[in-house]
């Protein structure tokens, strides 16, 4: 007799065996199996294994992961093919691919991005796509790098040492070997470089590639603004030599080239720290009550010739990146505050803009070209203001007679869907060391409008010349308009608009998002309504949000917050790089030449959106470094402000004496335990039902503040203990 065995037979786990049989078919997409093919690929022999076997497939089929192509035997379901899109990182380190090949964003586990990071432009394998449920993928190939450097805090223990990125969307810390620190000490920032990541290695390898110094130190944080974004802080000393080469003296054969202002009233209205002067006005009378006033713009490239080592190192700036305390110039000063800027008293050579007006503000006839001028007057906005105030002044009555245009043509514009969105700007009174003493707000006042709406129908004219192909009868030799630099806005979207709606109803406004002129008007109308109440930055804020992006497209779409069907960046070429580009183009079109490639300068309008783009986020995480520095100081105090920011995880609350905005966190609510409710932007106490909602007033003390990481901590306090401090 035979005794029975008391071990017991190992089951088979479901989930184990899923991985498993799902693995033979991910490895042989193209074939199919029946059962025992598949017990054949793992090796199992026994009855027990092949009924699980069974099972999973049957459940494979029934998530839509295998098709049956005949009675027992399975493949792999099609997959949805190859997309290529950008990675749009979470907090939890999985990602959406975002992509125009798709109709919705791809979500993509961490474990199947293959170290693929934020911003990154990516291949990505679908899956089968299954019922009510969010596509999915795998990163198959990395195909451009969004960043290329780090910056961070080192943290060293012995010989090991790590930069800790201080990117949010880097998830990963970078391993950097002490041979290539590079005298980075244990606390500084710093920046860092990927250098190697193997596939199976959590954490990628570096390098120190420069030291910026201790946290907290003026200088050490806006070098370290500047290499967050990866924008430069020197030119390279090639590039100052050869603007070093550029001679001041216009050659004499180049007046005979151009149209001669010099002896026409012409005078320059810019900000009073100005240093670089794009733009100027002329203004003279002519019979029958006409008036010709000329836009005249600094001819850079006159200057900056195609293919040049100036040039190269334009394009790749793109723009002047301006931070609180300085100007990251896209061009050596030589150029940007000497040769190119339009200083009185000096001969100028620019691109201009002539409208004929006639006595009811009508523009006849317009003349694009070449021209030379000498500006007599550079004023500040204060002094043209004051100017329009008063009545008195030098070259007054040609002032007012070009401020009464200009807010006729404003008038005009508004009325025809012209969005009147003018963020609050904070400016910061600063010492000689960069210590904020003080907060300010930019207003845009009549002066300030007067450069912009003829700076806006320089670019609009300029846009339709060739946008409507109007060029003049000798070169017009086309029937469609050449290719061409555009600056473009798109519609907002209406979820986002209804979102807007909701949120200013909460704060008694309305809001009409039903069609587009009723969406401008009533728009400007709220826009009007919270002009200098303490919800104006949060409101205005929300409109910019609820609006597309402009960026620059050979592709025209017309600019939506404008209501231009045409429109370009013509003004600005010393600071902005498209402007040079539409230069070059007007003067080709203008000369008879041939239409530009359209691909190549569809490229270049995507890198120099992504430049303005990153210039415009530097900008405001300097702003907001020092609003965190002028309350460096005032711990205890308390100021009221209004929530902008509802999360999960607290309440963002801009303070409305100083605009500067800081976190109330959830945390810190210990009267009650709050729910977030995301569609209405609101937390509410589970047991007292008390909420707080996006709009509400509320006071709040300032409890810490965190230099290096620009956070700005706030406590909510009763009203009746505010003690109205602000």
């Amino acid at each position: 007799m035979v005794a029975k065995s008391h071990r017991k037979k190992k089951k088979n786990n479901p989930d184990q065996m899923w991985e498993k049989v799902y693995g033979v078919f991910t490895r042989f997409p193209s074939r199919s199996f029946n059962y025992k093919q598949i017990a054949g690929q793992l090796s199992a022999a026994d009855k027990e294994t092949r009924k699980t076997i069974q099972a999973v497939l049957l459940r494979l089929k029934k998530e839509e992961r295998i098709e049956e192509i005949i009675q027992g035997k399975y493949r792999l379901k099609s997959r949805e093919g190859y997309i290529t899109g950008k990675v749009d990182m979470t907090a939890n380190g999985s990602a959406y691919i975002v992509s125009e090949e798709s109709g919705e964003d791809v979500f993509v586990t961490q474990h199947n991005l293959h170290h693929a990071l934020h911003g990154d432009t990516v291949r990505v394998y679908l899956f089968a796509r299954r019922k009510n449920r969010r596509p999915e993928g795998e990163v198959v190939e990395i195909l451009e790098r969004s960043r290329k450097t780090f910056v961070g805090i080192v943290e060293r223990t012995g010989n090991i040492a790590f930069l800790l990125p201080e990117f949010k969307q880097m998830p990963y810390d970078i391993f950097i070997p002490p041979e290539q620190l590079k005298g980075a000490k244990h606390g500084q920032k710093a920046v860092a470089r990927i250098t190697e990541w193997p596939e199976k290695v959590k954490n990628p390898m570096g390098e120190i590639i420069r030291v910026l110094g201790d946290p907290g130190v003026h200088e050490v944080e806006m070098h370290a603004i500047l290499a967050e974004f990866e924008l430069p802080d020197e030119f390279p000393g090639k590039v100052e030599k050869n603007a070093e080469k550029i001679s001041e003296k216009i050659p004499a054969g180049e007046y005979q080239k151009r149209r001669d202002f010099r002896d026409i009233l012409t005078f320059t209205i810019d900000p009073c720290d100005a240093k670089d002067f794009d733009d100027a006005i002329s203004v003279r009378a002519l019979d029958n009550g006409r008036l010709e006033v000329g836009i005249h713009i600094a001819d850079v490239s006159h200057y900056v010739k195609p293919g040049t080592i100036l040039d190269r190192e334009a394009f790749e700036r793109a723009t002047s990146v301006y931070l609180v305390d300085r100007v990251v110039p896209m061009l050596p000063e030589r150029l940007s505050n000497g040769i190119c800027s339009l200083n009185p008293h000096e001969d100028k050579l620019c691109f201009s803009v002539v409208l004929i007006i006639n006595n009811m503000g009508e523009i006849t006839a317009r003349w694009i070209g070449k021209t030379v001028i000498n500006s007599d007057r550079r004023f500040t906005y204060e002094e043209v203001q004051e100017i329009i105030e008063t009545g008195t002044g030098e070259y007054a009555e040609e002032i007012i007679q070009l401020n009464k245009l200009a807010q006729q043509y404003r008038k005009e514009r508004l009325a025809t869907g012209s969005f009147d969105i003018e963020r609050i700007e904070v400016k910061f009174d600063i010492d000689e060391k960069g210590t904020p003493l003080g907060v300010f707000f930019k207003e845009n006042k009549a002066s300030n409008q007067l450069i912009e709406e003829f700076m806006l129908l320089a670019n609009k004219s300029v846009a339709e010349m060739i946008g409507k192909n109007q060029l003049p009868e000798p070169v017009r030799n086309t029937r469609k308009p050449k290719t061409f630099v555009y600056r473009i806005h798109d519609k907002p979207k209406q979820d986002k608009l209804e979102n807007a709606g909701r949120i200013v109803a909460r704060l008694g406004y309305k809001l009409n998002t039903s069609g587009r002129k009723a969406i401008t008007q009533s728009l400007n109308r709220l826009l009007k309504e919270v002009q200098g109440k303490a919800e104006q930055n949060l409101v205005e804020t929300l409109a910019l949000r609820a609006m597309a992006k402009a960026v620059y497209s050979t592709k025209n779409i017309g600019h939506y917050g404008l209501a231009f069907d045409f429109y370009t960046h013509f003004t600005s070429p010393i600071r902005r790089y498209p402007d040079i580009m539409v230069h070059r183009l007007l003067e080709a079109y203008l000369a008879g030449k041939n239409a530009a490639r359209e691909d190549q300068l569809e490229s270049d309008c995507m890198h120099v959106s992504e430049m303005e783009r990153r210039a415009i986020d530097a900008e405001r995480a300097s702003i907001k470094y020092k609003q965190v520095e002028f309350l460096a100081d005032k711990i205890g105090t308390i100021y009221g402000g209004i929530i902008t920011g509802v999360t999960e995880w607290g309440l963002y609350v801009e303070i409305t004496e100083n605009k500067c905005e800081g976190m109330v966190s959830v945390r810190d609510l210990d009267d009650d335990f709050y729910e977030y409710d995301e569609e209405n932007f609101l937390i509410t106490g589970r047991h007292h039902r008390k909420q707080y909602q996006l709009g509400d007033k509320v006071w709040v003390e300032v409890r810490r503040v965190n230099l290096p990481k620009r956070q700005l901590d706030l406590l909510l306090v009763d009203e009746e203990n505010s003690g109205g401090s602000s």
